[in-house]
């Protein structure tokens, strides 16, 4: 882990790092903020996962998390949204390619080099930072749009490794959107069979989730047929998940609204994430 930046801030440190990735072929960079109660004892980690064209940096400056993680002891990591680089496959559209991994391991060239962002997350940054940071092994993980939709199918997919689930309008239905359709048959080949590992919507259907799962939308996302919040609800109420879905008024998709519910969501996690 070689440091970018450090800067103080709320009585913690705002640090940025990157590192050779064995999993995504290429230098990763992610970011970490560490509490002050972190100079005196290992902290729970509230993991980030941000949205479509976003990297490590925008949740960072734009979501307003560290004020409540510092209030409530928690560590906060925001890993970049895909790899990037050199020889990494792209495409000229924002929503494929770099910027745009959908937190899946793709098993169709030319991606499957690289973008391994499932494993990534789950397997090789988490270890890496367990044996790196002041931290516990106490983990929840929340993210915005395409990153929520990474928040609820990594932890839905490996209850053992998250006590909290969070998200601020997610995909939740991707098998059956736009945002979704075109990415996992890029991704992952024409087997529609394959794609259902990522979809938030049938995973809750089949295996559900050990806690409750807060989600936040806004009323005037832009996006929000794209995201199919209905699917998710209607899955979530027929295994009678406790599932708290709150839409916000006058609310749209952008970190405004992010912003407005970061404190609720650090809070929510906080309370989850206490030791036994």
């Amino acid at each position: 882990m070689e440091i970018v930046s450090r800067s103080k801030c709320f009585g913690g440190d705002q640090a940025v790092y990157k590192h050779p990735s064995q999993v995504c072929g290429v230098d990763m960079t992610f970011a970490v903020y560490l509490p002050p109660q972190a100079k005196n004892r290992s902290v729970p980690v509230l993991w980030y996962l941000s949205g479509l064209t976003c990297t490590h940096d925008n949740a960072m400056t734009k979501g307003g998390l560290q004020q409540h993680a510092a209030e409530h002891g928690v560590a906060l990591v925001f890993p970049d949204t895909s790899p990037r680089g050199e020889g990494v496959a792209d495409d000229e559209s924002y929503d494929l390619g770099v910027g745009a991994s959908f937190y899946l391991n793709a098993t169709q060239q030319p991606w499957q080099p690289h973008f391994q962002m499932y494993d990534y997350v789950v397997k090789e940054l988490r270890a890496m930072l367990q044996g790196a940071l002041p931290i516990t092994d106490n983990h929840g993980i929340t993210g915005h749009s395409m990153g929520g939709h990474g928040a609820l199918t990594i932890a839905m997919r490996n209850p053992s490794l998250f006590r909290s689930v969070s998200a601020f309008a997610p995909i939740l239905n991707p098998t059956q959107s736009d945002w979704g359709r075109k990415q996992f048959s890029t991704y992952l080949g024409d087997d529609e069979a394959t794609w259902a590992q990522y979809d938030a919507t049938i995973l809750m259907a089949e295996n559900g989730w050990h806690g409750d799962i807060l989600i936040d939308q806004g009323a005037n996302d832009q996006f929000i047929d794209l995201l199919r919040p209905q699917a998710f609800a209607e899955a979530a109420s027929k295994r009678r998940q406790p599932c708290t879905l709150r839409t916000h008024a006058d609310h749209d998709h952008s970190y405004f609204f992010v912003s407005s519910f970061a404190g609720d969501h650090v809070k929510w996690h906080a309370d989850r994430l206490k030791t036994d």
